[in-house]
């Protein structure tokens, strides 16, 4: 069955690392938050550093990243949101690629996944900022640390919410979670989630099919 390709191994690679990071992060983030589960599984000695490492090396994927031009390229729809974008968060259905008007003209990334991205940058170069206030807090004054203490506190809840939405989404999307998986989807999958993009795959300037019901 033929297949379109979406993600290169580079962009596969960022997204997988960056994932495993995150998820080490928080959960010796809330093994060392909530006291119960710090009694229980105990080994602070060895959540602590692990958090931190993990925390530092969080951005390293996405620096080495940018040498590909692929997800250079990625990066650039990601970071543009047009009239489109706008279209679909005021459609009823997220999912769907049609309002009222017909097709929402969504190209590679839908605006939800441009959203997710902008977050998970700004969180992770948050995040490493307190982090660094927290791991050194020699040189920083006592107000500094306290800020940097509630933000970090409260970025990780917010940040374990979305991780848990995305999550959810992508389980929702077998077709999704395999183009990120193996890097191909099926046609129709693209022309029904992502139509503009489709024809720039295949050069086809017909309206893509009725979605599935």
């Amino acid at each position: 069955m033929r297949r379109l390709p979406r993600f290169g191994r580079a962009e596969r690679a960022v997204h997988h690392v960056t994932a495993l990071l995150m998820f080490v992060c928080l959960i010796t983030a809330a093994l060392l938050y909530f006291p119960a589960l710090a009694e229980r599984v105990g080994q602070r000695d060895l959540l602590k550093p692990v958090h931190v490492w993990a925390g530092f090396l969080l951005p390293v994927p996405i620096l080495l990243g940018l040498l590909a031009k692929a997800f250079r390229s990625d990066l650039r729809r990601l970071n543009r949101f047009v009239p489109a974008d706008w279209a679909w968060l005021r459609s009823r259905d997220r999912r769907a690629v049609r309002d009222g008007l017909g097709v929402i003209p969504i190209g590679k990334f839908n605006p939800g996944q441009k959203l997710n991205a902008a977050f998970t940058a700004g969180a992770i170069l948050v995040m490493l900022g307190t982090g660094a206030i927290l791991t050194f807090p020699d040189p920083w004054p006592d107000g500094w640390r306290t800020g940097a203490t509630f933000v970090h506190d409260w970025l990780f809840l917010a940040i374990a919410v979305i991780a848990t939405g995305h999550l959810w989404y992508a389980l929702r999307d077998r077709d999704a979670l395999t183009g990120m998986a193996i890097g191909t989807v099926p046609p129709s999958w693209a022309a029904e989630h992502h139509p503009t993009w489709y024809r720039e795959l295949t050069d086809d300037d017909q309206t893509p099919a009725e979605p599935r019901s």
